[in-house]
């Protein structure tokens, strides 16, 4: 990936309920976790996520500076914005593929029932946030 192009584009749901900034935050972070974000790389500029989602320009430029704050990019002036780190290793170790690959087929499959069941995909993520929430109660506090 060159610093030119940045391979991450943003899919808002407005119906979500999740506010823009936060699903561009969210977006950002898991294109990281998964290695499709690497330091160096650069974000889309604001101007080019307007023109692919037709949001507020404030919009994009709040979530670029909560990713800002986090530690996890860096605004170069007349640049662009530009990733410092990423989160885990998901898809970037190595070992990374090896080492997730049973919980990714178990999560594919459970996925497919769960599809078969008739469930639509934002009802999947709200099932599976519903779970992670519970699974990890209490760790928001340490």
């Amino acid at each position: 990936m060159t610093a030119e192009s940045a391979a991450v584009e943003f899919r808002i749901d407005r119906r979500s309920g999740v506010a823009t900034y936060i699903q561009i935050v969210q977006q950002t972070k898991q294109a990281l976790r998964l290695g499709v974000l690497e330091p160096g790389d650069r974000l889309p500029t604001a101007r080019e996520v307007v023109e692919a989602t037709a949001i507020n320009p404030n919009t994009v430029l709040k979530a670029y500076r909560e990713l800002e704050r986090e530690g996890l990019v860096e605004a170069r002036r007349g640049l662009g914005t530009f990733v410092r780190r990423t989160l885990g290793t998901l898809g970037s170790a190595p070992d990374a593929t090896a080492a997730d690959a049973p919980l990714r087929t178990e999560l594919a499959d459970w996925a497919r029932r769960a599809r078969a069941a008739g469930l639509e995909k934002d009802d999947v993520g709200a099932l599976f946030t519903a779970v992670l929430d519970s699974t990890y109660k209490g760790d928001e506090e340490r």
